[in-house]
């Protein structure tokens, strides 16, 4: 489980025959076989490089249903490790698992904060409620707008320098993963 609250950026050192290699910004105290979100994905790092990084395996799947196959090398991506039960929750509950992806149409300033409208599938739309939770590319963010389209969220200094949405620009493909609550809910009032 993780909170939203990316730890650090790191930087993809390669991404080929499945296998994600990622140099982390700052030391991550993360060891072999613990969960990793990259990007809002749950990974597990499959070795660590003292100082640099990790390694994780990305299975074809999750390459077609998430941002993570368009990766390159040198690109940007935001780190989390997994919640600890001793820790504050100070995002919101995610899961790490992708409910799919949304493409950024524009970016504007509104004072001191950035408002990035983001278009996405109805299918995830459907979960999506102004000042509600959702998660792009693994930050805990909360939804300022939203229509049958796309939906918006307004970004603070703080968001747009410790993550990589301070570099957010349209046409960039975003990993999105809705409020897992809405989704219990659904369920349960379907099953009525």
């Amino acid at each position: 489980m993780f909170t939203g609250l990316v730890q650090t950026t790191g930087t993809v050192g390669s991404i080929e025959g499945g296998r994600l290699s990622v140099r982390a910004a700052a030391s991550l105290d993360l060891a072999e076989g613990d969960s990793v979100a990259v990007n809002g994905v749950c990974l597990t790092a499959s070795a660590i490089r003292a100082g640099d990084g990790f390694d994780a395996e990305v299975m074809p799947e999750t390459l077609r249903r998430t941002a993570l196959g368009g990766l390159e090398a040198g690109d940007s991506v935001n780190l989390e490790l997994a919640l600890r039960a001793d820790a504050r929750l100070g995002g919101h509950i995610m899961q790490g698992h992708v409910d799919g992806t949304g493409t950024i149409e524009s970016v504007r300033e509104e004072g001191f904060s950035r408002v990035v409208r983001i278009a996405a599938d109805p299918a995830i739309l459907r979960y999506v409620v102004q000042k509600g939770s959702i998660a792009v590319d693994g930050i805990s963010l909360t939804v300022s707008a939203v229509d049958d389209q796309a939906f918006e969220v307004s970004l603070i200094p703080e968001t747009l320098q410790r993550t990589t949405l301070g570099d957010a620009a349209s046409g960039r493909i975003v990993n999105l993963e809705v409020d897992v609550l809405a989704k219990y809910v659904e369920k349960l009032v379907g099953a009525r």
